[in-house]
């Protein structure tokens, strides 16, 4: 074994013993925070680091106009290369003049006057993934700083990292330092945000003692063709889904910004990963341009029944129940005792589903089935059929009697 490999084999292994130590024993982290998944707007996957302070004004102003607020949406979020690149004499983080020539903290309050929150970004490591000012060794200066901004949700990405940064010890460093901060912040952690990651690191385990939610995947490659974008979300859905025991109120799997109305999802696309967002409990985190979405995509953003269903406060998150030749079934238990189901036609081609009720745990008598995307109300005995379009779903609340 040369000396490259034995360092990086060191390093994996220091990354698993960590997350074997702190599997949670608490039941998620107890700020208050986060109750349910977090539902907000960040610029990243649209505009990268083509951001500035009137972007993120007339996004607020958007979230406001078009019912993302009244539908729940309450996070306006920086991404990187938000700073210059270098901190102040002091060695505070100073936001770019020539992008934000008013200052962050004028950002949050224009923010906060909509009745909205404020999130922004920052890296664990010596440097952001684009190259700006980490924060290690200024971990209590750069919490302080947000709070003086009024920064109400934090994203700590976990590039340019240690084995130690990379995992919970590190992110338990930043928690501790934004307690003494003395403000509120829904904690955030990206730690897949890299292009590669440790074996063995699984934030997952020990995500919810630190932090309010937690990267399980990768970021998205939108230069992908259309076919290998779709796969690689559908790669996403799988970890996902193989994690719902570490959901909870409080904690919560991330998968990623939502793509809806994004390149090269199309409309029945994007309505597909909002509704596997919604079953799997997942932030509900808008990444497309607000100022030119469609009207399609603004009704699946603000679909209050769909929405209903992922900010349910038992927070459990549904689970894929059967799966046969691309046709897929996934159920989700819901505090009142009601279930979400959701049909999904994975594959290119339509499916036609014929679903026994108590074969999937709603019993075999009458039930009230609500349709979520046709907003229609019908009876059914023990089995359910639909037909469901390629790469598109059809989602019920189903209720007993």
């Amino acid at each position: 074994m040369t000396w490259r490999r034995a360092i990086r084999a060191g390093a994996a292994l220091a990354v698993l013993m960590a997350s074997l130590l702190w599997v949670p024993a608490a039941p998620a982290l107890r700020n208050g925070l986060a109750r349910t998944p977090p539902m907000g707007w960040n610029p990243w996957y649209r505009f990268r680091c083509n951001v500035n302070e009137d972007l993120v004004r007339r996004s607020a102003d958007i979230v406001v106009s078009s019912g993302m607020k009244a539908a729940g949406y309450r996070y306006i979020n920086l991404d990187d290369c938000w700073m210059a690149r270098t901190r102040d004499v002091t060695g505070s983080l100073v936001p770019d003049p020539a992008k934000f020539p008013h200052g962050i903290r004028a950002l949050a309050d224009y923010v906060h006057g909509k009745g909205l929150k404020f999130g922004i970004y920052a890296d664990s490591g010596s440097a952001t993934c684009q190259g700006f000012p980490g924060s290690r060794g200024h971990f209590d200066q750069d919490a302080r700083t947000f709070a003086a901004w009024a920064v109400d949700y934090l994203k700590l990405d976990a590039c340019h990292t240690t084995p130690v940064e990379l995992g919970p010890a590190g992110h338990a460093t930043m928690l501790a330092s934004l307690r003494r901060a003395r403000r509120p912040v829904l904690f955030s952690i990206a730690s897949f945000g890299g292009s590669t990651s440790p074996r063995g690191h699984t934030p997952w385990r020990w995500g919810a003692r630190v932090a309010n939610m937690w990267r399980t995947t990768h970021d998205f490659t939108w230069y992908r063709p259309r076919r290998q974008a779709w796969d690689g979300l559908m790669r996403t859905v799988d970890i996902n889904a193989r994690l719902s025991r570490y959901a909870r109120p409080g904690g919560w799997n991330d998968p990623d910004l939502l793509q809806v109305g994004n390149w090269p999802l199309s409309a029945r696309e994007g309505r597909s990963i909002f509704s596997l967002w919604a079953m799997m409990a997942a932030p509900l985190i808008a990444g497309n341009d607000l100022r030119t979405m469609s009207a399609f995509t603004r009704q699946t953003l603000t679909n209050r029944e769909v929405i209903a269903i992922d900010q349910d406060p038992a927070g459990i998150q549904g689970t894929r129940v059967r799966t046969s030749a691309g046709r897929e079934v996934w159920l989700r238990r819901l505090a009142d005792g009601d279930r979400a189901l959701l049909l999904f036609s994975r594959r290119a081609t339509a499916g036609r589903f014929t679903v026994d009720l108590a074969s999937v745990g709603l019993g075999g008598g009458g039930h009230v089935v609500r349709n979520l995307w046709r907003h229609r109300t019908t009876t059914t005995g023990r089995v359910l059929r639909a037909k469901v379009v390629s790469h598109g779903v059809a989602m019920f609340r189903i209720r007993a009697g």
